[in-house]
């Protein structure tokens, strides 16, 4: 029973895959074979289709796209924006730094012309205290020379009257003889500083 009924499948493959090439060829003829109502069913079904993404799929998506497109657009217009005032204020820095760059210059100049006014103030003051103090000094040298030539004077006058009264041997009388030692004197002195 074995043997037999293995014959019997053999014969029987052959028979089925005839079968099946005839159901192949019929459905592959029927695939390209125009059903009416497939093709109205397929039309309504591509439209509904077509309709509700339409409405629920491609309006949303279009305007988030077209809200993403104005969120870019006004990004870059910001941008633009903010990159232009950054120039300016960059322009304006570089011109408060030169401004600040030429006022710095114009105080160092004030201070040095003032340095230069003080330092020659200074100078004047110290030559008219130097002369004031030469001036002075002359005034108290001559105070004392005149000092120093009326001790002179008088020790002279002394030593005159002493010397002219041991010669004559006897005392003179003071004030009289003082008035001619001092006139005498006088007369020397005067003739000295016409010699001078």
């Amino acid at each position: 029973m074995g043997a037999a009924s293995g014959h019997l499948l053999a014969g029987a493959l052959p028979v089925m895959s005839v079968a099946q090439e005839a159901e192949h060829e019929v459905a592959w003829e029927s695939l390209f074979a125009p059903d009416i109502g497939l093709a109205i069913w397929t039309l309504l079904t591509f439209l509904t289709l077509l309709f509700i993404l339409g409405r629920f799929a491609w309006k949303p998506l279009l305007g988030a796209l077209d809200a993403r497109e104005k969120g870019i657009q006004d990004n870059i217009d910001e941008a633009r924006n903010q990159r232009e005032e950054a120039e300016n204020l960059l322009d304006r820095h570089r011109e408060q730094l030169a401004e600040g760059r030429r006022q710095a210059q114009a105080v160092v100049a004030e201070t040095r012309a003032a340095a230069e006014t003080l330092r020659k103030e200074l100078e004047a003051r110290a030559r008219e205290e130097t002369q004031a103090m030469l001036a002075n000094a002359r005034r108290e040298i001559e105070r004392e020379r005149k000092a120093a030539v009326e001790a002179v004077r008088a020790e002279a006058v002394d030593v005159a009257l002493a010397v002219a009264s041991r010669l004559l041997g006897e005392r003179l009388d003071a004030d009289r003889d003082r008035q001619l030692a001092t006139s005498y004197i006088d007369d020397l002195t005067e003739s000295e500083g016409a010699l001078a």
